[in-house]
């Protein structure tokens, strides 16, 4: 059975998406802001230029766009672009160490069985997916599912991987030549969203903030939230991971990427309001309401300057061995989930 449901997932990514961000929405473009440090004034950059992706991010990247308009990746040394990558683009990048960080859901822990060489070395934010029905649907919960299609962003995608969680942890099959559920995927949110609509699919999953505007607007309602499901709330759905090549060669480098990271959501931790002023600002995400982002913002579980502690190191590595586990379990891992776990986080000294 784990082998079958592997073979289908290597089919089914073979024909899915292949980008591989965390929380996709359109492009944004900006430039530095006036807080940038001293440091990145005069030019002089410890570590010089590097890329991270951070121009495909909804509201959850938010920790990219604040350390970026504030400085804090000029003050820990570094020349960022920001960029668009899609999945070839970061696999090359963080195999050959051009591109040193990432911010990646668990979907990435298949993908790194696959030969992705990097490593979990952070965690970044919860929260961020919701499944959308119509609202005059008679679909309630999971159990209902069977048999119904649903659309997601990406065949192998973390909205599908969550949905695929879900729903065997329900009994039902997500295994696509099971013929339980069939997933067709959207490469552009509002796409699914119409496909709903015209009823070319049962359910949408959807990052933030494309669900939430459509639940607070009543175009939808939610059946599963992230955030608050019993199987995942409390636990990261978003994580930093580091190129190998840069760990091994220059770990001081992601170390200081670490705290450039760090310092972003300890700020957002302090100013939700502000931080959202900024996204919406830079057009970092497509959202117009702002109590709604402040909302959500506040909803991802950054954290305070207080949790950045030796219990959060333990924490983001329980949540690798929990998922690697979840995965496993339904046959999208095949190696020893113990070890696998293991072998993929990698503790840094910030």
């Amino acid at each position: 059975m784990k082998n079958k449901k592997l073979i289908s997932l290597a089919l089914a990514l073979a024909l899915g998406v292949t980008s591989m961000t965390a929380c996709p929405v359109s492009e944004s473009s900006s430039s530095a802001s006036s807080k940038t440090s001293t440091a990145a004034k005069n030019g002089d950059f410890k570590y010089g230029e590097i890329d991270i992706p951070g121009k495909d991010g909804a509201l959850c990247g938010a920790p990219i766009y604040i350390a970026y308009e504030n400085g804090y990746f000029a003050e820990e040394g570094f020349d960022v672009n920001l960029i668009s990558a899609d999945f070839e683009s970061r696999k090359i990048g963080l195999n050959n160490g051009t591109i040193p960080i990432v911010n990646g859901d668990f979907q990435f822990f298949p993908s790194i069985e696959n030969g992705i060489n990097v490593k979990v070395v952070d965690g970044l934010h919860e929260g961020c997916i919701k499944f959308a029905v119509n609202p005059d649907s008679d679909i309630s919960s999971v159990e209902d599912l069977k048999g119904k299609k649903i659309g997601v962003d990406e065949i192998g995608g973390t909205p599908h991987q969550v949905a695929s969680l879900w729903l065997e942890n329900a009994g039902i099959s997500a295994d696509p030549s099971d013929g339980e559920v069939t997933f067709l995927p959207y490469s552009d949110g509002n796409l699914e969203f119409e496909a709903l609509a015209n009823g070319e699919i049962d359910v949408a999953a959807l990052w933030d903030p494309l669900g939430s505007i459509h639940e607070k607007a009543g175009d939808v309602k939610i059946i599963f939230d992230l955030g608050t499901d019993p199987y995942f709330a409390g636990h990261f759905c978003c994580f930093l991971y580091a190129s190998n090549k840069v760990l091994e060669e220059n770990p001081e480098e992601v170390a200081a990427l670490l705290r450039a990271y760090r310092k972003a959501q300890e700020w957002i931790y302090e100013n939700p309001e502000e931080a959202v002023d900024i996204i919406i600002n830079k057009n970092y995400a497509s959202i117009e309401d702002q109590e709604l982002a402040v909302e959500l913002v506040k909803s991802y579980g950054y954290p305070s300057a207080a949790e950045h502690s030796e219990e959060w190191d333990k924490r983001v590595e329980g949540d690798v061995t929990y998922f690697v586990d979840g995965l496993s379990k339904i046959g999208y891992l095949e190696s020893d989930p113990a070890q696998f776990a293991k072998d993929i986080y990698q503790k840094v000294d910030v």
